[in-house]
């Protein structure tokens, strides 16, 4: 964090987009504001594109004097029934709101709006870190208001209500969410007092929708440290209610003198162990949130999987099986996408235990064979789910695991490349072509050795003796040899 005075915020709002902002208020005599996640943003020096303006009066009228100012190459679009209004000018996007108070019944999340002064506006605010305002107008541009001492927070690292966290959790239930969202990416710690509120209204969660839910979730997922935001989701009472099946594995039993591993939390430095390999490799593909749900959910199987066995202890037979009939309904419950993705969830959790088992024993080609022709085009996704996967505190037993593994993609590797030569490499090669022509190397070799490559690549013909036999004398009666 930086430490920033009001001429210096003057200087990083010193831009075309807010000096027009300050024109328009100014023209109608109207205090306005740059609040929440842009200021903060800027304390944390983290990138901001979301500039949330409040307006002491009408924010539609001063959206719509900004229209005008920057005419036909800006957009805007008003929202009557909220009392705001979106401007997009040359890809920033500016949301405007009239500063408000608001009152909430007990049974919905949609409050009653009134009027009201900037006071009054960040009163509402979720955390003392996301009422920070800066103000625009001419006269006081640049200057801070922090009424919450959210810079002294930020500071300190913590997350925290600006006023009673009971009456603002339970007034907006999502809250509880975002409150765990932001300390997970911020990597801040939740006050106790703000911690305790979350778990007496966990209760309140249910109110919400899952598309809501689910939207903080894959916040929380898409963070360098998921582990982080789940722990105090468990902790405070709120992963019990969203997502059951995973808070059920925070149990360790322990019979005869033996006990099994707490799997929750060997799920979460699965997750995390994910994440930094994807961290490592730079991946921003689109699969890369839902691997981190599949390791989320590789094992939720478990609890319903574990048996006692006398001589073997505790036992999941199956659990990868029982895991991934689950996944259907785990996501359909928290509204996830019950597409391909889900598809790719299920199917990474049912295949997560099949690398270990082929690199307990020799690694052969048709085992390897039989796990690509399974896992398909996502075959490198499982196995860094499975290295993943290995957790143990046996160091000399981790990396056995982790040199098999190494094993098993070569074989992958190899395999692939012998397939690739196997399947796009024409069966008839030039040895061949010489000898039923009797030519010594040279270019009408090399042609139809071409043809014959370009037939298979192109997929006009299969890559089998006896069709490519027929496109070779074709040729070859083109060029006279025959």
């Amino acid at each position: 964090m930086r430490n920033i005075t009001n001429a210096d915020l003057a200087k990083l709002l010193d831009k075309d987009i807010f000096h027009k902002i300050s024109e328009a208020a100014d023209s109608l005599g109207l205090e306005c504001y740059v609040v929440g996640g842009y200021v903060r943003d800027l304390f944390l020096e983290r990138p901001s594109n979301d500039i949330d303006v409040v307006v002491v009066g009408s924010g539609i009228r001063v959206a719509t004097e900004l229209k005008n100012l920057f005419g036909k190459k800006a957009h805007l679009s008003v929202f009557r029934n909220f009392g705001t209004a979106q401007v997009k000018y040359r890809g920033v996007e500016v949301e405007f709101v009239g500063a408000r108070k608001e009152s909430y019944s007990h049974d919905s999340r949609k409050p009653h709006v009134e009027d009201g002064t900037l006071e009054d506006d960040q009163n509402r605010r979720d955390f003392t870190i996301n009422a920070l305002a800066v103000c625009l107008n001419k006269e006081r541009f640049g200057e801070l208001v922090d009424p919450f001492d959210g810079i002294l927070d930020m500071e300190d690292g913590i997350i925290r209500t600006p006023l009673d966290p009971d009456i603002t959790f339970s007034d907006d239930p999502l809250r509880m969410m975002r409150c765990v969202r932001f300390a997970t990416q911020l990597n801040f710690i939740i006050n106790d007092e703000t911690f305790e509120a979350l778990e007496r209204n966990a209760h309140r969660i249910k109110i919400i929708s899952g598309e809501r839910i689910a939207d903080e979730l894959n916040k929380i997922m898409l963070t360098n440290a998921p582990s982080k935001g789940f722990v105090d989701l468990q902790r405070c009472g709120l992963l019990q209610l969203i997502l059951p099946e995973l808070s059920m594995l925070d149990l360790v039993e322990t019979r005869n003198g033996k006990a099994h591993k707490n799997n929750f939390y060997h799920t979460l430095e699965v997750l995390d162990n994910v994440c930094k390999s994807q961290i490592a490799s730079d991946d921003d593909g689109e699969m890369m949130l839902w691997l981190r749900w599949a390791a989320l959910l590789h094992d939720i199987g478990k609890p319903r999987s574990k048996r006692w066995d006398n001589v073997a202890g505790w036992t999941f037979h199956n659990h990868n099986y029982v895991g991934a009939k689950m996944i259907p309904g785990i996501f359909r419950r928290m509204k996830l996408p019950m597409d391909m993705k889900m598809k790719y969830v299920q199917k990474m959790v049912d295949l997560h235990m099949r690398p270990i088992v082929i690199s307990d024993d020799e690694v052969t080609d048709s085992a390897v064979r039989r796990l690509m022709n399974d896992a398909g085009d996502d075959i490198d996704d499982l196995m860094t789910l499975c290295e993943a996967d290995i957790t143990s505190k046996n160091q000399v037993r981790k990396q056995r695991f982790l040199d098999n593994f190494r094993s098993v993609r070569e074989k992958l590797a190899d395999l692939k490349e012998r397939d690739y030569k196997r399947l796009l490499q024409p069966c008839i090669d030039g040895n061949e072509i010489m000898e039923i022509f009797h030519l010594t190397p040279c270019r009408e070799v090399g042609a139809l050795k071409q043809t014959l490559k370009d037939a298979v690549l192109d997929n006009k013909v299969e890559n089998e003796r006896e069709s490519l036999m027929k496109l070779l004398m074709h040729k070859a009666k083109s060029m006279g040899l025959v």
